[in-house]
């Protein structure tokens, strides 16, 4: 049996200045995103984690489209998955698979 797959990536939104607080807000009321960092000239440090790969497509629309924003890239994206491996037959004298496996991105 597979685990369900977990995308977790990075953005940086740059909004105007004047529409930190505004964008703040709305960005935190996406369940899966959460806000790492905030600069004064306006950007913007969001993470998301998800299970399925469309729904950071959707949210970087989203943001997009936010009053004051002036762009929202993906900078890192990393999928999470589980995979069903015999951990017995390791015969090549890696570290034994844990039957989980990482693939990472940087955009």
């Amino acid at each position: 049996m597979s685990l369900p797959e977990a995308h977790i990536s990075s953005l940086i939104v740059q909004v105007s200045p004047e529409h930190i607080d505004e964008t703040k807000k709305r960005i935190e009321a996406f369940d899966e995103a959460e806000i790492y960092g905030v600069s004064e000239v306006g950007k913007i440090v969001v993470v998301l984690e998800t299970q399925a790969e469309g729904f950071i497509t959707d949210v970087i629309e989203k943001i997009n489209n936010m009053p004051g924003v002036l762009g929202a890239s993906m900078v890192y994206h990393q999928i999470d998955s589980g995979t069903d491996t015999d951990t017995n037959t390791n015969k090549n004298n890696l570290a034994p698979d844990d039957g989980y496996s990482v693939s990472e991105e940087q955009v």
